[in-house]
């Protein structure tokens, strides 16, 4: 992943160069069918900030697209239950998921779920067989894997996106254990509301198996999607968007990209990007969030703007003690 020495210089002698590729309008979204050198990658996408789709060649050697798939793409339950039902105590494995049908402060809420119920729902809901709660649509969505199964290697981050500082500091740390590598399994249906990732960072997304449909908006669009009080919509289907009152800024005419994401192909997420994914097949995927030196002050500006909402929301409470700490940790960015 090394850069030429003279784009280094490039980017330390003109400040004003990265803010220029970020401000070029996105016209397309890059189908990526062949491999890139690192440079490129680094110039066309991480410093303008936007986003690629790659081809299932950038995931063909690995071993959840031979392992978790079978022969018809469909995902394969009696392996996925045989290698990860149960840790290496014994124990029932515990995964989070939520449920797609309800809305808890702006988000879909969760609860744990033994691996091995999650997949008998999966499987359940595919043949049609009446289960205690019919309406559900559940998601199984931001499970720890390479965490839990340390030893085991389900793939191999690609190239372009191994420049991860969020990633890389999370095993340093001796008081906890944390990081941004999830896995994701849901039934056609599934879907995750109207969001931008977590800090801004980057993410990307690679389809094990199945089919999702991205709808992204470029930064700055989002503000259509605010009601008069500076809350997002949860989904941008919402029928409330319609009302001028509550969503002043809301228009037909916003920018936006759709992208079908198939089995194989990798998805690149830039910083402050909002979307919303659907899948349309049975679908398992793997995502991470990241960042590095060319979208840290992103980041940052993201973080230190949620600081300052966070000081006015509880302005009132401005003499406890502690009052500072407290607005850093009761805004989840």
């Amino acid at each position: 992943m090394d850069l030429p020495f003279s784009l280094i210089q490039r980017l330390y002698q003109n400040s004003d160069y990265i803010g220029e590729l970020r401000k070029e309008p996105c016209n397309t979204i890059d189908y990526i069918t062949s491999p890139i050198s690192y440079e490129s990658f680094f110039k066309q996408y991480l410093l303008s900030n936007k986003p690629c789709v790659f081809s299932s060649i950038a995931t063909a050697g690995w071993r959840a697209r031979r392992d978790w798939v079978t022969g018809d793409g469909k995902p394969h339950f009696v392996q996925l239950l045989k290698d990860f039902a149960m840790d290496e105590q014994r124990k029932d494995v515990v995964v989070p998921v939520a449920n797609c049908n309800q809305e808890k402060f702006s988000s879909h809420p969760k609860r744990d779920m033994s691996f091995k119920d999650y997949i008998g729902y999966w499987k359940n809901r595919i043949i049609g067989v009446p289960t205690k709660e019919p309406t559900d649509c559940l998601y199984l969505k931001d499970w720890h894997f390479t965490r839990q199964f340390a030893g085991y290697t389900a793939y191999t981050t690609p190239e372009y996106f191994q420049s991860d500082w969020l990633n890389e500091y999370w095993p340093q740390q001796q008081d906890t254990q944390d990081d941004y590598r999830f896995v994701y399994m849901g039934p056609k249906g599934s879907w995750t509301s109207f969001h931008a990732d977590v800090f801004h960072s980057y993410s990307w997304s690679a389809n094990i198996c199945g089919c999702k449909k991205w709808l992204l908006y470029p930064p700055g669009e989002e503000k259509c999607f605010k009601n008069k009080f500076g809350q997002l919509v949860f989904s941008i289907d919402s029928v409330e968007l319609h009302d001028t009152n509550l969503y002043p800024e809301y228009h037909d005419d916003i920018s936006c990209f759709e992208v079908i994401q198939k089995a194989g192909e990798v998805i690149f997420v830039p910083s402050g990007w909002h979307h919303q994914v659907f899948n349309q097949e049975d679908t398992i995927s793997v995502n991470h969030n990241w960042f590095n030196g060319c979208s840290v002050d992103l980041c940052w500006n993201y973080v230190k703007e949620c600081l300052k909402e966070v000081k006015v929301e509880i302005a009132d409470c401005l003499d406890m003690d502690g009052w500072l700490t407290q607005c850093q940790v009761r805004r989840v960015c």
